[in-house]
């Protein structure tokens, strides 16, 4: 079982258009303008599968694209043998080294699959900091300008204030 997961961090419209084929250039599948994704591929056939993101429908911005791709070769339904038995001291010796490597491999595996779900959060995290970035950037721009108007503004009406009590009258001497 193939996953695929895409993620885009950064970039404008965080959208990217992606297809992936078979070997035999099936399509298999094709998404357009998406954020995000996730895909599970059953591989039917042996090759090298194509993975395409396309941004072309964007030339003026660019895009930073986060994604993995996991081989899962685990079964969800698989269980660990149970130690949570009672088992008798006699019976602990006959334990085979082999089932202790696998259930070693075992919890290795599903660390590694911890590790990917938490290296996708990390790509979510960035790209929500990206954004609230990009986002407090024009606020203070915008804040920057309306502290300037307001500024203008009341200079110019201390102007017209000071113009409307100004005595124009020529003084007699």
């Amino acid at each position: 079982m193939l996953w695929r997961i895409e993620e885009v961090i950064a970039g404008a419209g965080l959208d990217v258009d992606f297809t992936l084929e078979s070997p035999r250039g099936v399509l298999l599948v094709s998404e357009s303008r998406k954020a995000d994704g996730v895909h599970t591929v059953e591989p039917t056939e042996a090759g090298d599968y194509k993975l395409c993101f396309d941004n072309s429908f964007s030339t003026i911005s660019e895009k930073l694209v986060f994604f993995e791709l996991i081989f899962d070769s685990l079964q969800d339904d698989e269980e660990v043998e149970g130690w949570a038995e009672v088992v008798e001291p006699e019976e602990m010796l006959d334990v085979k080294m082999e089932d202790i490597k696998e259930s070693i491999e075992t919890m290795r595996t599903r660390l590694e699959r911890s590790i990917q779900m938490l290296t996708l959060l990390r790509a979510l995290e960035a790209r929500d900091r990206n954004l609230q970035e990009g986002n407090l950037e024009r606020v203070t721009f915008w804040s920057a300008v309306n502290v300037a108007v307001l500024l203008l503004v009341a200079v110019l009406q201390v102007c017209t204030l000071k113009r409307f009590f100004q005595d124009k009258r020529p003084v007699p001497t």
